[in-house]
């Protein structure tokens, strides 16, 4: 079975190091166009990667400028909502960086750092609720499986024991909790990981290799795509649909987060939602492609062809 036919590992590596490409910025005013759609406008990969330079230049003022940019373009993607609640705390902003964390845990109740880094924020701010987070904490080392790091959850419970019981965590502490996105090359290596494992159908290792490589690349269609990709291997349609859906509103014309999005339609019985995702393919592909001629087959076959 094909599992990465749509990017290529060296051009999707090429692409996530420089995201020019993508569909997503470039406002412009004048002339009859809405306040909304003359307003600035921004790639969020690539605000991303600036809030990422300047963390690793302890430039947090520009880092939370650079992060609240990613949740303007991409509001419902957590990353940039637990950057800037990493970036708020290392320059000990606790009542930004408790907001910012807020978001982030609505959006992903099971994320770690930003479970940890709200019980900080909170302990920090004298809060009773950072005894809940640090209960939720515990609660999870019971059952961390699927896309959890235990190592991560037990550094992260022991830090947040230390905030709760009294004690300020220093910044280095604060920026320790999101290492794997400042440390130099971690995106690469895990994507690389990522690709191995899915090969392997080690699906359940995937997920922490490709949560690391959005930790580091932030909100990049690429790598929301091979989450969607793993979830739906996992039988998990719903969180499939959510990584496909956020891939496609930052790059509309995306061509694997469409095909395996219309696959996913195929899988569930919607054939006219399969369709319509080929026909967008078919529109982006103006002399055909690849990602095209592989969901016909899904959709010919009600199914992965072959099977």
């Amino acid at each position: 079975m094909r599992v990465f036919k749509t990017l290529l590992l060296a051009s999707a590596l090429a692409s996530l190091a420089g995201t020019g490409a993508m569909a997503a910025g470039g406002g412009g005013g004048g002339g009859a166009d809405m306040p909304s759609a003359s307003a600035p406008q921004y790639n969020p990969a690539e605000e991303y990667a600036k809030a990422v330079h300047a963390m690793q230049a302890k430039d947090y003022k520009t880092a939370a400028r650079a992060a609240g940019n990613v949740t303007s373009a991409a509001p419902k993607n957590i990353d940039g909502w637990r950057i800037l609640g990493i970036a708020q705390a290392a320059s000990e902003n606790w009542k930004a960086a408790k907001r910012a964390y807020e978001r982030a845990v609505k959006l992903s109740p099971d994320d770690l750092t930003s479970r940890g880094g709200l019980a900080l924020s909170l302990a920090n701010l004298k809060d009773p609720k950072a005894q809940e987070q640090l209960d939720w904490l515990k609660a999870k080392a019971g059952s961390c499986s699927t896309g959890c790091d235990p190592a991560m959850l037990k550094s992260m419970t022991a830090e947040v024991e230390k905030a709760v019981a009294g004690s300020t965590p220093q910044p280095s502490a604060i920026l320790n909790s999101g290492a794997l996105i400042f440390a130099s090359g971690i995106g690469d290596s895990a994507y690389v990981a990522a690709v191995s494992l899915l090969n392997e159908k080690r699906y359940s290792e995937a997920l922490v290799s490709l949560d690391k490589a959005r930790a580091a690349f932030g909100p990049h269609p690429d790598v929301l795509t091979y989450q969607g990709y793993t979830w739906r291997k996992l039988g998990r349609f719903d969180k499939a649909e959510q990584y496909y859906r956020q891939a496609l509103a930052i790059a509309p014309n995306h061509r694997g987060a469409t095909e395996y999005f219309g696959e996913l339609k195929v899988e569930r019985g919607d054939a006219a939602g399969a369709r319509l995702m080929l026909a967008r393919l078919e529109r982006v592909c103006t002399f055909g492609c690849a990602e095209a001629e592989e969901l016909r087959r899904w959709i010919d076959a009600g199914g992965e062809p072959g099977r």
